[in-house]
């Protein structure tokens, strides 16, 4: 009698761990509809670079479509998307950013106007640990441009990190710190036109 208590203690405590852990692991809908309400946030953020270096700066957010990157001393350069263009601006260099087109990068994945990450061959991977959830995230129709993969808590949902791998295999994670939804984020400060002529090269 003693054994089949112990076992049937064991059975409730597991299954209530299980339910507890599932319930911490967001689905594709709640995800995407947590990035589809996000229309402007601002940070700190640290970035891990590809070969092992660190980086820190501050980061904006404006969906659709417009995301800047401001990184701190010493690097000191801007990344900026906006008007399908993701714009980055050297210190060193007086000619100009180089420019990529945005849906070509995995940052569109996130900056699009609508999100849906259930479609087909969108999200290649899910896990959770019971405190975040993790999933990677391709363009399904080009996923020769790399993945991002997101990595989300709940109770509120919020998105903390991603790592994004490139066209060629190299991988940049970016932690966020302290991000603040909402608010209000001059059009401006993500126009590539208006930097170039800040710093006149135009």
């Amino acid at each position: 009698m003693k054994t089949r208590i112990i076992t049937l203690f064991l059975t409730f405590v597991l299954s209530v761990y299980a339910v507890a852990v599932s319930a911490q692991q967001l689905t594709l809908p709640q995800i995407s509809d947590y990035l589809n309400q996000l229309q402007t946030a601002q940070g700190g953020f640290t970035q891990i670079n590809a070969d092992g270096t660190l980086s820190t700066g501050q980061i904006y957010i404006k969906r659709p479509g417009r995301i800047r990157f401001e990184y701190n001393p010493p690097e000191e350069s801007l990344v900026l998307a906006s008007g399908g263009q993701l714009g980055i601006f050297d210190p060193r260099s007086n000619t100009g950013p180089d420019r990529y087109p945005l849906n070509q990068t995995p940052l569109n994945i996130i900056l699009q106007r609508n999100v849906n990450l259930s479609a087909a061959r969108m999200v290649t991977g899910t896990t959770s640990d019971g405190t975040t959830t993790t999933i990677t995230a391709q363009d399904p129709d080009n996923p020769q441009y790399g993945n991002i993969q997101m990595v989300f808590t709940a109770n509120p949902v919020e998105l903390r990190q991603w790592i994004i791998t490139d066209d060629v295999g190299n991988q940049t994670t970016l932690i966020l710190n302290d991000l603040q939804t909402g608010g209000q984020i001059a059009d401006i400060m993500f126009n590539i036109n208006a930097e170039m002529r800040r710093r006149g090269l135009e």
